[in-house]
């Protein structure tokens, strides 16, 4: 069954759809999200894309990132990958939205408008083995010195999120 994004105007306002293979072969600009969890000592919990996926496959990123499907709210659309993807849940709030185009290889782009959730979870995670091969839970300091040392690691739109995600943190008063 094909999957299909929600296109989008530099204002986050719906123009149509598109499969999803299609946006990213040509570039078209669509919603997505993506999701931090931190645990009660503000360790995140990063993500290792499936080597399956048809893009950025073996990858580290953050907890879960995807894009809204039709008709469905960029919150809603969160906590159902969460769940999918990682097999749990948690409240979610929105941090920022964030605007973006990369090179993902495969002769595929990312250009999205990237709806920004975090949220804090500690408690047993049972990974969706077709969508993530692995997790690792990291502490922000740590994971600083990996992405300077070993950006290769790292999946195009998390090197490009990370800083204003770690300054938004910061502005939370959670230190990093």
């Amino acid at each position: 069954m094909d999957e299909f994004v929600v296109l989008v105007n530099e204002q986050d306002e719906e123009i149509g759809t598109m499969e999803k293979l299609t946006a990213h072969q040509i570039g078209a600009l669509h919603r997505a999200f993506s999701i931090f969890i931190l645990d009660h000592e503000n360790n995140l919990i990063l993500q290792k894309r499936a080597f399956n996926k048809y893009h950025s496959g073996g990858l580290w990123t953050n907890t879960c990132c995807s894009h809204q499907m039709p008709g469905e709210e960029a919150l809603s659309a969160a906590q159902r990958r969460l769940q999918e993807e990682m097999g749990f849940s948690c409240h979610l709030e929105l941090l920022f939205h964030f605007r973006y185009q990369a090179s993902v290889g495969n002769e595929l782009i990312e250009n999205e408008y990237d709806h920004v959730f975090w949220g804090r979870y500690e408690g047993p995670i049972q990974l969706n083995n077709a969508e993530v091969a692995d997790y690792k839970i990291v502490d922000l300091a740590s994971l600083k010195s990996w992405i300077n040392a070993r950006p290769q690691d790292f999946t195009a739109w998390f090197l490009l999120v990370m800083p204003t995600f770690l300054n938004t943190l910061q502005s939370k008063g959670i230190q990093s």
